[in-house]
């Protein structure tokens, strides 16, 4: 009896790690390995040694596109905060109807493609786009061009990004006692006192867990930055693309996406040391 006991202990600590093992095969085939392949190209192409890395770090160009990257990152990251921030606020203070239709608004976006999406801004901000020929009837003579600049890249971004700020912030708000609020006004909090002083450390982790989330995603961006960017201006992974597509320089752009990927875990690593990193999606 003991050892049947034993045996079905032992299959229901079995059965977890059977339903993990597809998930584990998938990553491992998918992720791992080409993974540890471009970790490999990045040593080994065109010549064994560390001279990719060498280059990464200190030559000029690529310490440019890096900090323009982490720059572009953390205005994208504000941007969003500052459009997120209020919109989440007035769903979380409207009637539950307004709430969702305004939350069905916001996921729309999640069902058009990247490309799809990068396309209409550039028809948007086109030189024959609506946006120039309002500038032109307010009444510049000379409308500026919009299109393949930082501001377009950085719109496009926001708008894209914006969603996964909004609903982190929006399901910290949802879940603030009202009694909270109730007594901070009860001790004299109102207006921008009650807001500084209560609720914003309240929606705190929501800030950020999408101030995270937006910036790493957007430390990775390819599609709307190399379509409606400046040439001038690349992220890094449109340099890695172009330096694999036009070169084949497969070891420095693999390199190249190796540092990406060590500053992405580091920002990663400094949120789970703080917040912890089971909170990032809620």
């Amino acid at each position: 009896m003991a050892v049947t006991v034993s045996n079905l202990a032992g299959r229901k600590n079995l059965w977890p790690w059977l339903l993990l093992a597809p998930l584990a095969l998938y990553l491992a085939l998918f992720f791992l390995v080409p993974l540890g392949q471009v970790a490999m190209m990045s040593v080994t192409e065109p010549r064994v040694g560390l001279d990719n890395y060498e280059k990464v770090l200190t030559g000029t160009l690529y310490r440019r596109v890096f900090i323009n990257t982490f720059f572009t990152a953390a205005l994208v990251t504000v941007c969003c905060l500052l459009v997120g921030y209020p919109l989440a606020y007035l769903m979380n203070h409207t009637t539950e109807r307004r709430a969702m239709a305004i939350l069905l608004l916001i996921t729309m976006s999640f069902w058009t493609s990247f490309l799809v999406r990068t396309y209409a801004w550039m028809v948007l901000l086109g030189n024959n786009g609506p946006v120039i020929w309002l500038l032109a009837t307010i009444g510049f003579a000379d409308p500026p061009g919009i299109l393949f600049t930082r501001f377009s890249s950085t719109l496009a971004m926001v708008h894209i990004l914006a969603p996964y700020m909004i609903m982190n912030i929006y399901s910290v708000m949802k879940k603030i006692d009202p009694a909270l609020i109730r007594s901070a006004e009860s001790m004299g909090a109102y207006g921008t006192s009650l807001f500084r002083h209560v609720y914003l450390p309240l929606t705190a982790p929501g800030i950020a867990n999408g101030s995270v989330l937006v910036f790493v995603i957007c430390l990775g961006f390819y599609v709307t930055p190399v379509l409606l960017g400046s040439p001038t201006e690349q992220m890094a992974a449109g340099l890695i693309g172009h330096q694999i597509e036009q070169f084949l320089a497969f070891g420095l752009g693999s390199a190249m996406a190796i540092v990406l990927l060590i500053v992405t875990l580091i920002v990663l690593w400094i949120y789970s040391r703080r917040f912890g990193l089971d909170r990032l999606y809620g």
